[in-house]
């Protein structure tokens, strides 16, 4: 897993090492111990080596970074050099998306105190000099990164001159940068407090210029900014949103030097509120004229051109459109010529062209400027769809030269599993070779044209959880992680194992889409889970044939033994007005299939449809494969609790499930067993606490269930064998051991037990909202064995998640506790096996903590040919991010 040592760059074809330093509290600041960057064994470089009181030398590398993208038109831009970044709650994602290796997000920045609205690269006018990048919020602060040469990310400055959520921002395009001799940048940001801010980065700082008030009043949803001369003395800013009309600003140096901006024109024509600009040059230098593409909620795109001189470009001299008297839905266009002046010189705004194709609202429109000169469109709507535009080279007219994603409005669109919602924004690669698109689900879909073939292919992108990931669980073998959220789905993720390259981690499947927030989540052996949301009921799946051959081929693992296998179902699917994922057959490749029926309640969407081939490739799974063809199908629902689940746990054996909910008496806040073999309640339920129960876990061994609750006591229950209907037939139960009243001073959020392998110890940790971890051991006494508190490991915060590392136990090796607290703040705890005391504490790097609660935590299971290459921590985030670290030097 480690290599020799070698500096990161981001600016290479790599995984980049990023170091957030900030320059205010709400930034996490640089580790102030001695850090090594080296590049793993197919994993992101290290990211810190500290060296901590007695546990020695300890190295944390970043393995696994999922999450999903902010569903924002302005969320995301893609850098000269081939760095994406893009909001993500409220951090910002790194991702090379044509890099060799398929690595995913290189690392998330964490400053914002809420979502993400918007995220823009800064021109690079100095190669030697940092790459910036500007982010807006809802927390309405802008700030300012600077991404050095050496593989170093910080923030440099952070300003909240806005009053409201920052929805976009706009910054010259690259083809319309001009001289090289410009050595400053002008950019415009819009928020909610309907204000335009005019800035200029000046000196690695933004300086405010300007504000600019929207009359008449709207909130700015899209910025488009374009110099007018190869001095930058003079710029155009065009102004949409909440309006149907786009407002055209001038900016001009005054006589004392300043640039002042101006209302010059407002254009109209569009039907509904707009939600994308962009300019571009028609040809390269200042004689250019100046294209203006809008995108609207009425489905078209309209072009504008910005002509310098008094005499009007010659299609509105001639007073005719660029369909040549042919239909146009909507408005009439106008071919009025709009006079406008910045400085000295003249300029006139018309009406170009209408582009008509999409269904549905267009919510983005990018344009890309070849080296040739040659102009592409790139448009992405609601209707699911991407469409590539450019001018035909004999009449001029706008024609669509590709289509990509879900040509059909039928295609999924009404299922739980369609994409209904579309794409919010699209973009394209610096080379104009590859383009990225937004989904609905936060995930990222991606085509790269093969010039071989003449077409656009699809692409290997990331995916990710768009809200607090609220439970975790490792297969008990630990060759895949199962993670639930509150964006209603359960994701499986595992490393692609490709022969000849180092391993990657990928979601490879989505076994549950569902209607209502997911709370908790349960691994039952190899191929089931349980899951439980904000419902009444838990849910049982199994894994289907397709699915598990898919997963045993990608990782490299073995199938299941043959009998099993055929003993799955082949695939799942969803009834249209349905919440059960339902098994089905897969069919054959050709096979027809029929029209579904509307007035058919349990009709399947044909595009939802697995076929035999439908998983055989030799790549994770694309975003459609991933929300249709990969679900797994529900086998049991399990019945008896009053209100939304807030805890499950599976045993260890497989054989029981414990659940509770949320609950406010005694008589609601039970603990319900459920034994899998029949999946029946095993009764009578068990009484412990009066308030809701936090989170449940069973002993290593089974032997124990351990509770722990809002009402600051936990609860240990000692298994039992009990004769059932007075014949030989034995059934497992549990009976209450001990409670431990106010165990805490505020409520008790997690529990952990130690490993136990037989005659050691018994040890458990709990930790509690009043800034503490307690540990407790078995004690003996009179022949009744109880537990009684040995260790308290203090904090500054509130931890919310605790986790042993689970490995074979010895009394010549320590306990590993990990610790998670409301900041983000990771901690790991070396205790002595023998008398529980506290030998060191490993904090790790504060680039690597959360910002927002860490809210579980969860060891892979340890395999003897895994202890050298490291442990694996999995962290399940309210930030919406689920984080694999690997920890080597325990």
């Amino acid at each position: 897993m480690q290599g020799s040592d070698e500096r990161v760059n981001v600016g290479e074809d790599s995984n980049a090492n990023i170091n957030n330093k900030a320059t205010s509290g709400t930034e996490h600041q640089t580790s102030p111990h001695r850090l090594t960057l080296r590049r793993g064994q197919g994993h992101a470089p290290l990211i810190g080596v500290a060296q901590l009181g007695i546990m020695g030398e300890a190295a944390v590398d970043v393995s696994y970074l999922s999450v999903g993208a902010n569903r924002h038109t302005a969320i995301a831009d893609w850098s000269s050099d081939g760095l994406l970044a893009f909001g993500a709650d409220s951090n910002i994602a790194l991702w090379r998306p044509d890099a060799s290796s398929p690595f995913g997000v290189s690392h998330l920045l964490s400053g914002h105190k809420e979502v993400v609205k918007a995220v823009k690269f800064l021109p690079r006018h100095d190669s030697g000099g940092p790459h910036y990048i500007v982010s807006g919020g809802d927390d309405h602060l802008l700030k300012l990164w600077a991404v050095h040469h050496d593989g170093n990310v910080e923030c440099v400055q952070t300003l909240q001159d806005h009053q409201a959520a920052i929805h976009c921002i706009a910054v010259p395009a690259a083809q319309c940068v001009g001289s090289d001799v410009v050595r400053r940048t002008i950019l415009a940001t819009g928020s909610a407090d309907a204000t335009i801010r005019i800035w200029a980065l000046d000196s690695g700082n933004l300086q405010l210029l300007q504000t600019l008030k929207t009359k008449p009043k709207y909130f700015p949803l899209a910025l488009a900014l374009s110099p007018l001369d190869d001095q930058h003395s003079s710029f155009v800013l065009a102004s949409a949103g909440t309006k149907d009309i786009i407002q055209i600003y001038s900016g001009s140096k005054t006589s004392d030097g300043t640039l002042q901006f101006s209302l010059q024109a407002t254009l109209s024509g569009h039907e509904g509120w707009i939600r994308s600009l962009d300019f571009t040059r028609e040809k390269p230098g200042p004689a250019g004229d100046i294209l203006l593409a809008s995108a609207s909620q009425d489905k078209y795109v309209r072009l504008w051109r910005i002509h310098r001189g008094k005499d009007l470009p010659a299609q509105a001299a001639m007073g005719q459109d660029s369909a040549m008297g042919a239909f146009l839905p909507g408005k009439s266009p106008s071919n009025k010529a709009h006079r406008i002046k910045a400085g000295d010189e003249d300029y006139s705004v018309s009406f170009e062209a209408l582009l008509f194709g999409h269904d549905d609202w267009i919510y983005s429109a990018k344009w890309h400027a070849a080296a040739d000169g040659s102009l592409r469109l790139l448009s992405a709507s609601a209707d699911n769809s991407l469409a590539i535009w450019e001018a035909d080279a004999s009449t001029g007219v706008w024609v669509t030269t590709a289509r990509l994603g879900e040509l059909s409005r039928e295609k999924g669109a009404t299922t739980a599993t369609g994409s209904i919602g579309g794409f919010w924004t699209g973009l394209w690669s610096p080379s104009g070779e590859s383009v990225v698109v937004l989904g609905r689900t936060g995930s990222w879909r991606r085509w790269a044209y093969d010039s071989t073939a003449g077409r656009w292919i699809q692409a290997l992108s990331i995916t990710g959880h768009t809200r607090a990931v609220t439970g975790i669980s490792w297969s008990r073998d630990g060759r895949y992680l199962l993670s639930t959220s509150s964006d209603q789905t359960t994701r499986l993720h595992a490393e692609w194992k490709p022969a000849g390259q180092p391993p990657t981690w990928h979601e490879m499947s989505r076994p549950q889409i569902h209607g209502y927030d997911l709370n908790c989540i349960s691994a039952l052996g190899a191929s089931q889970f349980v899951s439980g949301a904000d419902e009444k009921l838990m849910r049982v799946f199994s894994e289907p044939k397709a699915v598990a051959k898919m997963i045993a081929r990608l990782t490299g693992g073995t199938e299941s033994d043959p009998a099993s296998i055929d003993a799955m179902p082949d695939a799942a699917n969803v009834p249209v007005l349905g919440l059960s994922n339902k098994a089905i057959d897969a069919v054959d490749d050709d096979e027809e299939l029929a029209p579904m029926d509307d007035f058919d309640h349990n009709a399947v969407d044909p595009a939802s449809v697995v076929r035999k081939s439908t998983l055989d490739f030799d790549h994770p799974p694309f975003e459609e494969s991933l929300s249709r063809h990969t679900l797994w199908p529900e086998v049991e629902k399990l019945y008896g609790h009053g209100y939304e689940i807030s805890c499950l746990a599976a045993s260890h054996d497989g054989s029981l499930v414990a659940s509770a909910c949320k609950a406010s008496s005694t008589n609601h806040a039970v603990i319900r067993l459920f034994e899998t073999r029949g999946w029946t309640e095993v009764r009578p339920p068990l009484v412990a606490h009066s308030l809701t129960a936090a989170r449940l876990r069973f002993s290593s061994d089974d032997h124990y269930l351990l509770s722990v609750g809002r009402d600051r006591q936990w609860a240990v229950f000692e298994r039992t064998d009990a004769v059932v209907g007075g014949g030989d037939e034995r059934r497992l139960t549990y009976a209450p051991l001990q409670l431990m009243p106010k165990a805490h001073t505020r409520m008790i959020l997690d529990c952990a037990w130690a490993p136990y392998a037989g005659g050691e110890r018994r040890v458990f940790a709990t930790a509690g909202r009043d800034k503490s971890v307690k540990v407790w051991g078995e004690k003996e006494a009179d022949g009744k064995r109880s537990y009684e508190l040995v260790t308290t490991l203090a904090g500054e915060h509130p931890v919310t998640a605790v986790e042993f590392l689970w490995r074979r136990p010895s009394e010549e090796e320590d306990l590993i506790l990990a610790v998670g607290n409301e900041v983000g703040k990771l901690s790991i705890y070396r205790l002595a096996r023998a008398d529980l005391s506290l030998r060191s504490k490993f904090d790790l790097p504060e680039r690597l903590w959360l910002p927002k609660p860490v809210l579980q935590l969860a060891w892979r299971p340890a395999q003897d040919d895994r202890n050298a290459a490291g442990f694996d921590l999995a962290v399940a985030g309210e930030d919406s991010s689920l984080r694999v670290y690997t920890v080597t030097g325990l």
